[in-house]
């Protein structure tokens, strides 16, 4: 299996979108009656902020060929 080489920010981009899914899942993974769901702000925003920085926004293709390589 190849191994993908990333750059520090493609990693700290990937690393940030990994928070943002496991906090939507963890989210959502409530009790059905509780408030409804909502993803602090916070996240949303280092997720962002991370792509931007690597040079990932608006290339949705590229960043998650690079997840798939690192993260399969």
């Amino acid at each position: 299996m190849p191994t993908a080489v990333l750059t520090d920010r493609e990693r700290t981009a990937v690393q940030a979108y990994l928070r943002l899914l496991h906090t939507v899942r963890a989210t959502l993974d409530g009790p059905p009656e509780a408030a409804p769901a909502m993803v602090p702000p916070t996240v949303l925003a280092e997720a962002e902020h991370a792509l931007a920085d690597a040079g990932l926004a608006g290339n949705e293709d590229e960043f998650f060929e690079l997840l798939r390589a690192w993260c399969p």
